[in-house]
């Protein structure tokens, strides 16, 4: 019977039922299967919402929606640009700051490629990068900003890793810090690249008026970062509340003093974003309880022995997790792969003596990547429908900057001090 119903779940799931259903269904099986009373999983629907940091998530994320409804990404192209632009290949650091930077503030790599490609593919290609350049750059560089503060991956992560309860204990504040480096290197990286190939095309010349005209015309987002951050790590603000601040401060911003966002279209933006919340949250909740299961059987346990067993190696073992991951990362939105796969593989990775931070980033690193992994990483699909190109070209467009970026995933894997500096 149980075997039965296993196979009506994978049947399920090859049919494109909704993953949470999916995670429920096994998580309710698998407690029938020893015997537990199915209320376990309503208890861990419930145990979620007493989660301090889960609060964080809707504003966040409403406050990404809600900049990305305005013309937040213009201002960002015109405000780095001036200040980049003189530079060799200034145009394309300048999409891969700005890229990075939306994508933290929106949560969202696939608005990036919408939102701002729109600008930059065309700036690029009329600047004198490659067709195939231009579109690597805009595909790619909507993933940048997953490590970035406030990134909602990030906060997912330590949600689920804190729920776990598994190695030395951190604070989000501790995991944004672990991602500025790893981000920052994969910028480095990238430019250097850029500049090698392309440092010959079009510089715009620095002019101080430019700078001061867009720095005026940002003047009510420029201070957003500074006022998150500076909350947060001065211990003004909790994360919670400094989610609750950026959100009303978003609004001001857009609603009353831009006008970019009328007060009508605010239910609307409150609606879309908080339908991508409530699926996160809802994956979130039958995922711990799948969690709970897996922890009840000793699985991740007998995982770690059987890795103990055939993989003696750290080294080793580093190389299987990031093959793993990227291939997650190709065939699964990156909430569902952090939540799905974070209770699983963190016992493990403790284990070999791996910190959560560190194996936090190397998760995102990874999954940043399989954004654009072929045959069928998001970015990709997006890319293609948003620039109305064939997949074909995007693969071939997508695989230099996925070199860069291996290299960079490399650096972050086995230099642990770069996520942990600052422990």
């Amino acid at each position: 019977m149980i075997l039965l119903a296993a196979a009506g779940i994978l049947v399920m799931a090859l049919l494109g039922a909704p993953l949470f259903a999916v995670v429920l269904a096994a998580a309710m099986l698998g407690f029938l299967s020893v015997d537990v009373d199915l209320a376990v999983t309503a208890i861990e629907l419930y145990r979620i919402t007493d989660t301090p940091l889960l609060v964080a998530l809707p504003f966040f994320t409403f406050a990404g929606y809600l900049m990305a409804e305005a013309n937040t990404s213009r201002r960002l192209m015109d405000l780095t640009r001036a200040l980049f632009g003189w530079m060799p290949a200034g145009l394309a650091i300048v999409g891969f700051v700005a890229c990075a930077v939306f994508t933290a503030l929106t949560g969202a790599s696939g608005v990036t490629i919408v939102a701002l490609g729109a600008l930059l593919l065309p700036m690029l290609r009329n600047s004198g990068y490659s067709e195939r350049y231009s579109l690597g750059l805009v595909t790619t560089s909507g993933s940048l900003g997953l490590l970035v503060v406030p990134s909602v991956p990030l906060i997912l992560y330590g949600i689920v890793a804190q729920q776990m309860d598994v190695g030395e204990p951190f604070t989000i504040q501790q995991l944004f810090l672990g991602g500025l480096g790893p981000a920052l290197l994969m910028i480095v990286l990238l430019s250097a690249w850029t500049v090698w190939r392309h440092g010959g095309v079009e510089r715009t010349p620095f002019r101080a008026a430019e700078v001061w005209r867009h720095l005026v015309a940002a003047r009510w987002e420029l201070p957003l970062p500074v006022f998150v951050l500076g909350g947060i790590y001065s211990g003004f603000f909790a994360i919670s509340e400094a989610a609750a601040m950026t959100a009303l401060y978003v609004i001001v911003a857009e609603v009353f003093l831009y006008r970019e966002v009328s007060l009508a279209q605010l239910p609307k933006i409150m609606r879309e974003s908080m339908v991508m919340v409530g699926s996160i949250v809802l994956i979130l909740g039958v995922a711990l309880a799948f969690t709970n299961y897996l922890i009840d059987t000793g699985a991740p346990q007998a995982l770690f022995e059987f890795m103990q067993a055939h993989v003696t190696s750290v080294l080793t073992f580093l190389i299987l997790l990031n093959l793993l991951l990227l291939l997650l990362g190709a065939v699964l939105d990156v909430f569902s792969a952090v939540i799905i796969m974070t209770p699983l593989l963190l016992p493990v990775a403790v284990g070999y003596g791996l910190h959560p931070i560190h194996l936090g980033i190397i998760f995102l690193a990874n999954l940043q990547i399989g954004y654009f992994t072929p045959p069928v990483g998001m970015n990709l699909f997006i890319a293609s429908y948003r620039f109305e190109r064939p997949m074909i070209e995007l693969y071939a467009a997508c695989l230099p900057f996925m070199a860069v970026l291996l290299v960079a995933l490399l650096i972050i894997t086995y230099v642990p001090a770069l996520s942990l500096w600052f422990l």
